[in-house]
């Protein structure tokens, strides 16, 4: 197959068009971290249109109660919560399995240390396209729950975004890091107005990582439009300046202990008013957004209702969304995830979950993400372009090509794929 396949959106089904326009009814809402209400969530053309409060007694939410154009899903049992931002990912590197031997002084010892293009795995995993590889990035966020993600490196082509099922960042500048960036000046300058310019900055826990915010900041590429990844090498002089310049800091926990041996701690994390939360690729770091939020929740004993906004309202912050994205807000656009309400607050579910929780995922008011449980909520000419897939011991529907981009993979790797280090099937 070629990598054209993977490049035009493919074309959807009527019943799928017409599911941009809906009401979700019977699900509790979040509203913010610690509260959620009962309520019809109305979606117009994939934004959320209208959030009408049910009393108790307002009795059930037959779709004749409606008008007859507007479906009704009915959620009843489900809490909806607003969908996942990852602030950092390599989408083309989540097939890879984790490399290195840390802890390493900086990251530029650990990339000498496992480039090796023409040795395996890495020999391997680089013949796969890199269309290919996108696709599969974006599955592991999608199947984590993340509906936005921001992808580090070149832009993807914007014929292949459109066919994804989750929403990639693409309004961005961007260097690798002092290292590795070429003229970071020059790209900080070609930076979209209003966008961020993200860079790998601090990595590392020698002094030429702690410097090299100052070399940044003498570089004047160091403003309110910044975002600093990893940042584990700041001081406290490091950490004042990057919040006198306003920039905004993604935190990876797990790819910073695997390739550094320590992470940032929760006083460093909590100082700083635009932080977020990153997965990183699984070349280092342990696997995906939920993972993160499990080690921000265990190791660094972050609250909760902290973790609740790095993943949702700051990471948008942090990353300029200017459309909505990590709120369930009027006007936002219709970015949900349903899982089984337990009557916890949200962010105390979010911080304790798993992918085996995740029912439904839905983008701009489109379902991406089903359990067999929850499929049968939707007409069946949704499901018409949805495949099976199997990452370690959980089985969902998602809106994507995967018999075809299983058959693609392993002619390349054989028959045993691993995304993120679960083994996927179809």
């Amino acid at each position: 197959m070629s990598e054209s396949t993977f490049v035009e959106n493919p074309a959807e089904p009527a019943g799928a068009r017409q599911l941009t326009s809906c009401r979700l009814v019977g699900a509790r809402v979040a509203l913010d971290a610690d509260s959620a209400v009962k309520a019809e969530v109305e979606i117009c053309n994939g934004r959320i249109a209208a959030i009408k409060t049910v009393r108790p007694a307002a009795g059930n939410y037959s779709s004749a109660r409606l008008p007859e154009a507007l479906c009704a899903i009915d959620l009843s049992g489900y809490l909806l919560l607003p969908g996942l931002i990852n602030a950092h990912d390599h989408l083309e590197f989540n097939l890879f399995p984790r490399l290195g031997r840390g802890p390493y002084l900086n990251f530029e010892d650990w990339a000498k240390d496992v480039y090796q293009p023409q040795r395996p795995p890495v020999r391997e995993h680089l013949q796969v396209p890199k269309p290919i590889r996108y696709w599969w990035g974006a599955l592991k966020n999608l199947l984590s729950g993340v509906t936005t993600v921001c992808h580090h490196n070149a832009a993807i082509p914007r014929s292949l975004l459109g066919a994804f099922p989750i929403r990639v960042v693409d309004r961005y500048g961007w260097a690798h890091s002092l290292a590795f960036g070429g003229d970071v000046r020059k790209a900080f300058l070609s930076t979209p107005p209003g966008s961020p310019f993200i860079i790998h900055l601090a990595e590392g826990t020698d002094q030429r990582s702690k410097e090299e915010i100052f070399r940044l900041d003498n570089m004047k590429a160091l403003g309110s439009n910044t975002v600093v990844v990893h940042g584990v090498g700041l001081d406290k002089a490091g950490h004042l300046l990057l919040e006198e310049r306003g920039a905004g800091l993604v935190w990876c926990p797990t790819s910073n202990v695997f390739t550094l041996g320590r992470t940032l701690d929760d006083r460093e994390i909590t100082q700083h008013m635009k932080v977020a939360l990153g997965s990183d690729s699984v070349l280092t770091g342990k696997g995906d957004l939920l993972d993160e939020i499990r080690s921000a929740r265990d190791q660094a004993r972050l609250d909760p209702k902290q973790i609740y906004s790095l993943v949702t309202d700051s990471a948008a912050r942090v990353l300029r969304l200017r459309n909505g994205e990590g709120a369930i807000r009027l006007g936002g656009p219709a970015d949900f995830l349903a899982v089984l309400d337990t009557g916890d607050k949200p962010c105390a579910k979010l911080s304790a979950m798993t992918t085996r929780d995740l029912e439904v995922v839905m983008v701009g008011g489109r379902p991406k993400l089903l359990s067999a449980a929850a499929a049968g909520k939707w007409p069946r000419t949704v499901l018409d372009t949805f495949e099976v897939i199997r990452a370690g011991n959980i089985e969902r529907l998602v809106q994507a090509p995967i018999r075809e981009l299983l058959e693609s993979t392993r002619k390349l790797l054989g028959e045993e794929i691993f995304l993120a280090g679960k083994r996927v099937t179809a």
